[in-house]
């Protein structure tokens, strides 16, 4: 396991106690290194909306846990927001919640002469994405093929 699978895993472990508590979910957690900058990147939602106030409570109380138990030897900055409107599928449970509603994927490389997809979340596995396009067709993606899928949402 990488460091920095270590510290997502570890920090994972130590937010859901805290998310929980608060009626939060945990919607992802990463660790990454920016322009020199190490990053720790707490996601948490709720129904109708996760406020900054909510974030604050988080990051006050997983501050107090990183501060004692000090397992990130790096220099960085917490942060914990929401995920955002363009927030990826990632988890089952993100794929569950969005079965029947319409997605957005975008591919590694060219299929038919396209990158980006859109059509209605149908089934998924461990392996594969299945949409109902917009002329009413299925299609099946590898997820090893897809760069990024997530809700699809018009302005």
């Amino acid at each position: 396991m990488s460091k920095k699978e270590m510290i997502e895993q570890k920090t994972e472990s130590l937010l859901l106690p805290i998310v929980k508590e608060a009626g939060f979910e945990l919607v992802d957690v990463e660790y990454v290194k920016e322009g020199g900058t190490f990053y720790l990147r707490a996601y948490v939602d709720k129904e109708g909306g996760i406020t900054i106030n909510d974030c604050e409570l988080v990051s006050r109380a997983l501050s107090e846990i990183l501060d004692e138990d000090d397992y990130i030897g790096d220099a960085y900055i917490l942060e914990v927001s929401s995920p955002g409107l363009g927030r990826p599928l990632k988890k089952e449970k993100d794929f569950k919640r969005s079965l029947g509603k319409e997605i957005e994927i975008h591919t590694y490389k060219q299929i038919d002469g396209e990158k980006e997809f859109f059509g209605i979340l149908g089934a998924y596995d461990e392996n594969t994405v299945t949409i109902t396009d917009e002329e009413g067709q299925e299609v099946t993606f590898e997820k090893k093929d897809i760069s990024l899928i997530r809700l699809a949402f018009h302005f």
